[in-house]
């Protein structure tokens, strides 16, 4: 049985379960559902359990068939997503974390990996993870911190995806300096401009199109507004975070808005230079924090 740990802060809670990758069970404000509970079967290890929101550690979307190569030493991931050779989102997701400090408003939750036998197909390298939700009366901040716990250099990226819902007319507006295109396989294939449909750097629907890409040079700053419910939301990344990835799948009543550090297969990318991904040398840690705003509209 899943158990969810709830904080409250005046008429907002927030749901947590440490057991199924350190994810948001839900959130709300008033009578505001802030955020949609998903069930995604392409998940495997989620095993159909819906969440609001995980954390993506140590890498953000996907790794091109599962293998990259770091310090002329080639590494092999177990697939992760259902339907496709494919692993995403690193393994955090895939994890029990554990409960470290838990107060009203506030959890830190924490999750040590070793490449052990039975977990080397997730990642190779050690890491330590810290999570931390802080739950305010007309907001929500999550900061993630990764360590390098190995004794050799590895190479990391993060984020949070969460599932904003598509109800009430949703509109949504960001700036960002280019976008990549996926090809078939739905791995980034050119680098272009965000202009026309790319853009939303005026706010509007989010529409029926389906988009599954990773925008670069991202701003910091996103902005929902749901008019009919009468509710806002601005969804801020720390300087760490400057891609940012959207997911509107078509028909279904949610969309995916998830600041990142890194592009997508930035591990199989070496030459470009703000790929995001970093190296971290033994002892050494990335953070990055998220911070989401409550107004009434």
């Amino acid at each position: 049985m899943t158990v969810v740990v709830e904080l409250e802060a005046g008429g907002a809670k927030l749901g947590l379960m440490p057991d199924v990758g350190g994810s948001i069970a839900f959130w709300r404000c008033g009578e505001m559902d802030l955020l949609r509970p998903v069930s995604d079967p392409h998940l495997i290890a989620q095993h159909g359990r819906a969440v609001a929101g995980y954390p993506l550690v140590p890498f953000s979307n996907r790794v091109a068939g599962d293998h990259f190569r770091f310090e002329g030493v080639d590494y092999h991931l177990a697939p992760s997503f259902g339907g496709e050779n494919c692993a995403i989102h690193g393994n955090g997701w895939q994890r029990r974390w554990g409960l470290d400090r838990l107060a009203n408003s506030s959890a830190t939750l924490t999750l040590d990996h070793a490449p052990t036998r039975d977990l080397m197909g997730q990642w190779p390298f050690s890491y330590r993870a810290q999570l931390r939700y802080d739950l305010r009366e007309n907001g929500l901040s999550i900061g993630i911190l990764l360590e390098n716990t190995d004794t050799r250099d590895q190479p990391v990226g993060m984020g949070f995806h969460p599932y904003f819902p598509r109800h009430a007319g949703l509109k949504l507006g960001f700036a960002a300096s280019s976008v990549w295109t996926n090809g078939p396989d739905h791995l980034p294939a050119l680098r272009v401009p965000v202009e026309g449909e790319w853009s939303f750097a005026h706010m509007r629907d989010a529409g029926q199109e389906p988009i599954d890409n990773c925008y670069a040079g991202w701003s910091g700053s996103a902005f929902l507004r749901w008019p009919r419910e009468g509710y806002a939301l601005t969804v801020e990344g720390s300087p760490e975070l400057r891609h940012l990835v959207l997911f509107t799948p078509p028909g279904q009543p949610y969309i995916g808005l998830e600041p990142v550090s890194n592009m997508t297969d930035g591990f199989n990318r070496p030459i470009i230079a703000d790929s995001g991904v970093r190296v971290l040398a033994p002892g050494q840690k990335m953070e990055g924090h998220i911070r989401m705003t409550v107004t009434r509209c």
